[in-house]
């Protein structure tokens, strides 16, 4: 399968296929990115993350593959393929690789 960018438009494709781990890495790739949101898959080595940040609006987040630990406002949830979960917009949160994981970030602007 090509992964060249816009190679993904009008074709069925399984979102775990579009990246693959790196080690010691965090791999991202944006599908749409439009002025009212931003649809972006990732792909976490193990132990990667991000650092707590906040965000201007919510986030849906969906597991594709493996285990993350997800902290919102300093409370740890363990989150896993084939779940999701809503990053509120202003709070801060922050990601971790317990397993290498790959997840599909959904943001809204509004």
């Amino acid at each position: 399968m090509t992964t060249e960018k816009g190679s993904i438009m009008a074709r069925a494709l399984n979102l775990a296929d579009l990246l693959t781990y790196q080690a010691g890495a965090v791999i991202s790739r944006t599908l749409i990115d439009k002025k009212i949101g931003t649809i972006t898959v990732f792909a976490f080595a193990e132990g990667e993350g991000l650092s707590e940040h906040t965000a201007p609006f919510d986030a849906f987040v969906q597991i594709i593959d493996g285990t993350a630990e997800i902290t919102i406002a300093g409370v740890g949830h363990i989150v896993e393929a084939g779940q999701i979960i809503i990053l509120p917009a202003n709070q801060p949160h922050s990601l971790r690789a317990l397993k290498p994981f790959k997840m599909l970030l959904v943001m809204i602007r509004a």
